[in-house]
Parts: C-alpha cells; sequence; structure tokens
C-alpha cells in the first residue's frame, strides 16, 4: 500500500513558516513529504531541509518524493525527540523553522495490518516505529487493570475507562485479546447503550489512549518543545499541528511558558529571577482549517495549529 497522506493546513503553514529561499528547515514527522515537498520547491541552492519520521515505510516514500525534487533534502529514520543529535550529525546548529504534524497519517490509519483502525478488523499493533518490540496487543493483555484504566482516563478522557478495563482483564484470563474487532466487542459491551447512541464510534478514545500510551506520544511532545525553541534561529518559527486537546495543551502552555518565563511572584516591582522570554506566541488563538479543506479531508476537523517565533 502506497505512503499516502494529505497535508493538512499546507497554504496557512507555507504562509507562516516565512520560508527564507536560502534557509535551513526541519520537518519532524514527514509522513508522505506532503508538507516538505512544498517547502522544498521554495528553497534555493543554498536552502536545505532535514526530514525526520519513525515510520520506516514513511522514509521510504519522502527519500524518494523529496529526492525527485531537489538534492537538498535529507530523510532520517528517527523520532523528533532525538532531532538534536540528527542535527548534530549532520553538522547543523540553528535551524530557521521547525513543522510537527502529530497526526495519524491516512497511510497508517487505511493500511489495515497496521492496527491503528478500530474500523478494520487486524492484529493489535498501532506502533508508529515497527522496530519497537512491544506492540498494543502487549498492553491490552499484560498491563495492569489499574494501568488501563489510567491510560484510557488520562490518554483518551474516556468516561468509561473502569468498566472498559474491567472487560478487557475478564476477558484475558479466558484468552488473550488479539485483533481489533476483539477489543471493539468488549468496549462496545462496556459502554451503556444510550452513551452508545449519543457519541462516535464508542471504540475512538481507547484507541486514542492506547496509541498514545505505546507510541509516548505525550512524553515526546513534551521532551521537545523547549529544545526544539531553543535551536531556532532568531526569527525562526515553531509550526505545530495537534489533533486532540491533551497534545494541544501542551504546545499552548510550552509556548506560553518561553513568552513569559517568570517565575516571580507576581507582587515583585520587578523581574529578580533572571528568566528572559524566548519569543512570542504568534497565534494566540489555535489556527482551524477552513469548511473547504474540513468538507475535502473530513480528518482535518479536529486539526490545530499553533506558532511560535524566536526572540
Amino acid at each position: 500500500m502506497e505512503f499516502h497522506h494529505v497535508p493538512i493546513l499546507l497554504e496557512r503553514i507555507l504562509e507562516l513558516m516565512q520560508i527564507r529561499p536560502d534557509g535551513t528547515y526541519l520537518d519532524g514527522t514527514v509522513g508522505g513529504a506532503g508538507h516538505s515537498s512544498e517547502i522544498l520547491k521554495r528553497l534555493s541552492p543554498q536552502g536545505r531541509l532535514i526530514c525526520l519520521d519513525q515510520d520506516s515505510t514513511a522514509v521510504e516514500t519522502a527519500t524518494k518524493r523529496l529526492a525527485d525534487i531537489s538534492d537538498r533534502a535529507t530523510v532520517v529514520k528517527s523520532n523528533f525527540v532525538n532531532f538534536e543529535s540528527v542535527l548534530d550529525g549532520l553538522g547543523i546548529g540553528k535551524v530557521d523553522g521547525i513543522l510537527l504534524d502529530l497526526g495519524v497519517s491516512s497511510y497508517q490509519l487505511d493500511n489495515g495490518e497496521r492496527g491503528f483502525s478500530y474500523r478494520t478488523d487486524a492484529p493489535l499493533d498501532m506502533r508508529m516505529d515497527q522496530s519497537n518490540p512491544e506492540t498494543a496487543r502487549d498492553i491490552v493483555n499484560n498491563y495492569s487493570e489499574a494501568d488501563l484504566t489510567r491510560i484510557l482516563r488520562e490518554y483518551g478522557e474516556e468516561p468509561f475507562a473502569r468498566q472498559i478495563a474491567a472487560s478487557i482483564c475478564r476477558a484475558r484470563q479466558k484468552a488473550e485479546i488479539t485483533t481489533t474487532f476483539e477489543l471493539n466487542e468488549l468496549i462496545r459491551s462496556s459502554i451503556p447503550a444510550r452513551a452508545r447512541r449519543n457519541g462516535g464510534h464508542p471504540s475512538k478514545q481507547t484507541y486514542q489512549a492506547i496509541r498514545i500510551a505505546l507510541n509516548r506520544e505525550l512524553q515526546v511532545l513534551e521532551d521537545s518543545m523547549d529544545r526544539m525553541i531553543d535551536r531556532l534561529s532568531s526569527g525562526g518559527r515553531l509550526c505545530i499541528i495537534t489533533f486532540h486537546s491533551l497534545e494541544d495543551r501542551i504546545v499552548k502552555q510550552s509556548m506560553k511558558r518561553a513568552e513569559h518565563p517568570c517565575i516571580c511572584p507576581p507582587d515583585f516591582p520587578v523581574c529578580v529571577c533572571g528568566r528572559e522570554s524566548q519569543g512570542k506566541v504568534i497565534s494566540r488563538k489555535p489556527i482551524l482549517p477552513d469548511e473547504k479543506e474540513m468538507e475535502e479531508n473530513p480528518r482535518s476537523k479536529s486539526a490545530k495549529l499553533r506558532v511560535f517565533e524566536k526572540k
């Protein structure tokens, strides 16, 4: 199956990154190279684009697609949390812009073998990096009931987390849970009929929670934000597209903290903590897709873009 992912908020990204033809840019989640291919087209022979992805198929696809445009792109298989070591290895110091698109790609959702979608009967996988030895199957079958409840509640904001975790633990005592449809049935049976009728697919929040836990998505984002801002050159911009409230909260708070880092008590007449602003938040409110984009690409409906500019 070909790696396919429609680049979300593409025109706004190209506008807000303020791409300089001779600049150096980092795409930390290259996917199918939708955003990167357009960034690369705007670079001169002196410009450079570094692309990362932890998905091997994405790396292979992006390498080929970008090579057809220019030789100024370097694609590396790596989680973006390791971006500093990648840049150091390439002899790159500051960068003029960083992009993160934190959504699961259309390829990952539509490829049943990857186990990301509750709409296809497939093995419980959900690994973004397929070299990771742990899968969603391991979480479902090996985590304690307390840990499952916590994961579903914190990462999926699932109101029936306790009931779903209990159903999983009862079922796995009889036989290992191995497929998405087996998990779907356990989730469905744990949620009252009235709640199932009023909401979307009953498995949505549970799948989100397991995927986030398995791929350490929130930890990776939290560990990367401050370091990415530090690595920007003056006037450089960090652009991040999120798809659920937990990610957006981390991005919003990190950017706000970088703009106003002072920790002095509010009644102090002057700042004595010595913490200086790293720059400014460009997007006071999240930037959303317009109606046309949401109609053409329904998966863009939950996207939110936030932008920070380095001082």
